[in-house]
């Protein structure tokens, strides 16, 4: 039995009922046009993944059953899984529901729960039990509901179905095993499974392997897109079947969905499976027969399997750069137009870290206005009835001095404005400055000075540069970018009020190391099918500074903090992996010899302290990007108190250890 398969990705947003069905409808009339047999959609689907604690509301479980049914019409002749919520026994299951020919024929529950790095699925559903099986009394009557699979019989012979829902395929002890011992044929994958740098290398072992492993056919379907704020999702359906990758589809696109499809010979698995030593018909633990359905496929002959041909970018020797471009971008669209935003704001100090926000803009637009037709821009951004497609449009850049600002900074961000298309502005706010220092002299009764007030007149600089493009966000219907890095927020190196103003941290999920790195590559090598920005020199060349001391001062990022390198490292040790001040202070004697013992210890020091006092801020930034296996978000990551004992034993003991 040969059976057309496709793996449906699809850019869905939380609770956008009509919008969500207006896509998935998309979706299957592509299918049915390509003669397609068996559709796997992404996990919840119907009502988006990222609902949070609108799933513990009836409604959403109700509106996804009646989008459900909009829908049942468009899945005449083929097999298709929408993933939504389901509520049995006083609890809500993450569930998906398996339609034939126009009609739900029974639901399958996750039954691995995400519930670590930025999922918290336990926090609103159950886990199913293996091998359980129910009577669920659906809005329109009975279906079975459970641990179960579907035999679909076609002229006398059996294609038996199951899942594997997302987290399900990432466990030791996953689903797969047991339903290869139950001889299924066929394994979905509905899935949303955010991204990370290098993830997709994983999903396609675990995809390949199960194929071969249980053989098996297997469909992978994830998300696309930034859904819900902050985790981004890439995309990159797969389908393999026998230990071989059969098609595979891209990922990161603009797309609003898109349809990956194969075929796949049934016939061929079963053989291996019944030659196979090792394999071993698992009858006693079959608690209950699979559901049988009679269904019509079509008839498809096996093509020849070609090399396949990947993108540039995906194959080539800067993935990690490439994957920041595309996943960035990617996230920017989308949190702009589901946000109804017109363009963003960007205070654009000639510094590194405002550079590359304006730099992932511009990559945004080009990326639209280059791999969309106009048709589907206009469609994207139909909010925005006076866009025309220009990249001023799109980014508007402000330059905001003090008599603290030096020329090469203005410089630096007037040629990046313009190397980006940006409508670049210039604001003098010097007088504001001087107005705020004044009245607070005034209300203490004594001058200011550096030796005495340095926070507060540095932090005053920043928290004036904040209203002005406020002001500019508002009377133009954009968004306000905040520019704070990863590593600025582990130490609170940022002002409240200030740079941290803004309604999207587009950085704060990356550290400052790669940041500088990958600026550099941007200026010598850059994208594929976009190439290099050269005027990033101009930023490249600076050593990092706030620019707030007196330019005597010769204020550098460094000199405040720790070099880049070693603050990447002791975060990550610190965060990540939970080492603590002691662990950390011996790792870093091998990793930077050059640096003395003191030297090394007053960085555990410096990082223990700034980290702890200022979770504060943390908690107050703007959403950001999820964008590897770390993060500061403690509203999706890292969860730490405000108020802590601020590791202060720990320290003291270390400066005795080594006194």
């Amino acid at each position: 039995m040969n059976v057309k398969v496709a793996a449906a990705v699809v850019n869905q947003t939380p609770l956008d009922w009509l919008g969500n069905r207006s896509r998935l409808k998309s979706v299957l009339d592509q299918a049915r046009q390509e003669k397609v047999d068996i559709v796997c959609c992404p996990e919840l689907c119907l009502s988006g993944y990222g609902c949070e604690d609108a799933f513990h509301s009836p409604d959403t479980a109700r509106m996804s059953w009646r989008i459900l049914k909009d829908l049942l019409p468009h899945t005449k002749g083929i097999v298709a899984n929408f993933g939504l919520p389901v509520w049995h026994g006083g609890a809500v299951y993450n569930a998906c529901v398996l339609v034939v020919d126009g009609k739900p024929v029974g639901l399958v529950a996750k039954q691995h729960l995400a519930g670590d790095g930025i999922h918290y699925e336990p926090r609103w559903f159950k886990s199913w039990p293996a091998g359980v099986k129910v009577d669920w009394e659906s809005p329109d009557g009975l279906l079975p509901l459970g641990d179960q699979a579907f035999d679909l019989i076609h002229k006398g012979e059996t294609l038996r179905l199951a899942f594997e829902i997302c987290e399900d395929a990432w466990v030791a002890d996953r689903p797969g095993g047991r339903l290869a011992g139950n001889a299924v044929d066929l394994i979905l994958n509905p899935s949303a499974s955010h991204f990370a740098f290098g993830k997709q290398a994983i999903r396609e072992r675990f995809v390949v392997e199960g194929s071969r492993a249980f053989a098996v056919a297997y469909v992978y379907a994830n998300l696309l897109g930034n859904e819900s704020g902050r985790a981004i999702y890439d995309g990159g359906a797969i389908v393999a079947s026998g230990g071989e990758i059969v098609a595979r589809g891209p990922r990161l696109t603009l797309d609003e969905w898109r349809l990956t499809t194969a075929v796949v010979d049934i016939g061929r698995n079963k053989v291996t499976r019944a030659r196979t030593a090792s394999f071993e018909p698992q009858f006693q633990r079959q608690t209950f027969p699979p559901m049988r359905i009679h269904h019509t496929f079509g008839e498809h002959p096996i093509p020849t399997l070609k090399p396949e041909t990947l993108p540039a970018w995906e194959c080539g020797p800067y993935h990690k750069e490439e994957e920041f471009c595309r996943a960035v971008s990617l996230g920017l669209l989308d949190y702009m137009r589901k946000s109804r935003s017109r363009g963003f704001i960007l205070s654009l100090s000639g510094g590194a870290d405002s550079a590359a926000c304006a730099v992932l803009v511009h990559l945004m637009h080009r990326r639209l206005t280059q791999e969309l037709p106009e048709e589907a821009q206009k469609s994207k951004l139909d909010y925005w009835y006076s866009f025309e497609g220009r990249s001023e449009q799109v980014l508007t850049t402000i330059y905001q001095s003090t008599k603290n600002s030096g020329q090469v900074t203005r410089d630096a961000a007037a040629k990046v404005a313009a190397a980006v298309g940006a409508s670049h502005k210039d604001f003098d706010v010097e007088e504001l400055v001087q107005g705020y220092r004044q009245r607070t002299e005034e209300a203490l009764g004594r001058p200011l000075n550096w030796e005495t007030d340095d926070i507060a007149l540095q932090n005053i600089q920043a928290r004036v540069r904040a209203p002005g493009p406020w002001m500019m966000a508002n009377v133009l219907g954009a968004l306000l970018i905040s520019t704070s890095n990863r590593s600025e927020a582990a130490v609170g190196y940022a002002t409240m009020d200030g740079d941290t103003s803004g309604g999207l941290a587009p950085i704060a999920g990356i550290d400052k190391a790669f940041l500088r790195h990958w600026l550099r590559w941007m200026e010598s090598h850059g994208p594929a099918d976009y190439g290099p920005i050269p005027e990033l020199e101009a930023i490249n060349v600076q050593a990092p500074t706030a620019e707030l001391r007196p330019q005597e001062a010769s204020q550098t990022d460094e000199d405040d903090l720790m070099p880049y390198p070693v603050l990447e490292r002791i975060e990550r040790l610190a965060i990540r992996d939970k080492v603590g001040p002691e662990g950390i202070f011996k790792r870093l004697a091998g990793e930077f010899p050059e640096a003395d013992m003191e030297t090394r210890l007053a960085w555990v020091e410096r990082f223990f302290r700034l980290f702890t006092r200022n979770q504060w801020k943390r908690e107050r930034y703007a959403p950001s990007f999820h964008l590897d296996d770390q993060n500061l978000d403690p509203k999706t990551w890292c969860r730490f108190p405000i108020l802590s004992g601020g590791y202060q034993l720990e320290l003291e003991e270390l400066r005795e250890k080594i006194g």
